[in-house]
């Protein structure tokens, strides 16, 4: 039995479905080619194989997934930011539309806001991480907030972390042009207690994250496009260190890991 209250089944299968889409590019498969479009540091593979102990194919395989995992942060931040298109009274503005907010959740009755009352309007920056802004960001971050708590007197702003540090609401304070400023109405919220607002429920995140292995395992398996990768980078790398005749017993595969990025240099050549 579907166990959301607060988002339809179609619904959340459709917008997991949509997510997975966004994979492209990175589910497809990885030959040396690719492996090597912006050039593989060779001597930080070597370091990391010897002091970690690890197989050539354990080090390949990680490279692999640091390459495709870099790209994916994007692809998670829709699925956080999109899914509330689908919950009741909250809006996703299209890219730069509307003030370029993340979410806007509207209430008539009001939205309660801790120490500050009551308030119709809440806008809402998302990120992944706690730690994913520089000062500088921040900065510009809380600046947009002011701002429009200028132009609305009867809203608040979140900044939303996906991951934050704690579950928690409180009052957001930052540096701006080297002074610390904070506003009871510019708050900083887990993504739990974001839920727990809008839904109305306290665990809407938890029942959420319980729900979403098998909607995600239903949905791969339904979608005829998507398929698991074959990589073929430690064939085609095994391959070129046979080749490599005048290598030293046992060092044929760290030489062919140097020609990755040193094959014009002086010796490697």
């Amino acid at each position: 039995m579907y166990p959301l209250s607060f988002i339809t089944e179609e619904a959340f299968e459709s917008h997991v479905k949509e997510t997975i889409k966004k994979y492209g590019e990175k589910l497809k498969s990885f030959d040396l080619k690719r492996f090597n479009k912006n050039l593989i540091d060779p001597v930080k593979l070597i370091f990391d194989k010897t002091v970690y102990r690890s197989s050539w194919e354990e080090i390949i395989g990680n490279e692999i997934f640091r390459q495709r995992d870099k790209s994916n942060n994007n692809d998670i931040g829709y699925f956080h930011q999109g899914i509330f298109r689908y919950i009741e009274n909250c809006e996703v503005p299209a890219n730069g539309e509307h003030g370029g907010w993340d979410v806007i959740y509207r209430e008539p009755e009001g939205i309660e806001i801790p120490d500050a009352g009551k308030v119709r309007t809440v806008y809402v920056e998302m990120k992944n991480k706690h730690n994913t802004m520089n000062s500088a960001s921040a900065g510009k971050t809380f600046i947009k907030m002011q701002n429009q708590l200028l132009q609305d007197d009867d809203c608040a702003c979140f900044l939303v972390e996906a991951i934050a540090q704690r579950s928690q609401n409180i009052k957001w304070e930052t540096t701006v042009d080297k002074q610390k400023v904070g506003h009871k109405l510019i708050r900083r919220v887990s993504m739990d207690q974001f839920y727990a607002l809008v839904t109305g429920e306290q665990d809407a995140f938890y029942q959420m994250c319980m729900a979403l292995p098998p909607v995600i395992e239903k949905v791969v398996n339904e979608m005829e496009d998507v398929e698991m990768p074959h990589d073929t980078v430690m064939d085609e790398l095994r391959e070129w260190s046979q080749h490599l005749d005048e290598a030293p017993e046992g060092f044929s595969m760290a030489m062919a890991v140097y020609m990755l990025g040193f094959h014009g240099y002086y010796g490697f050549d």
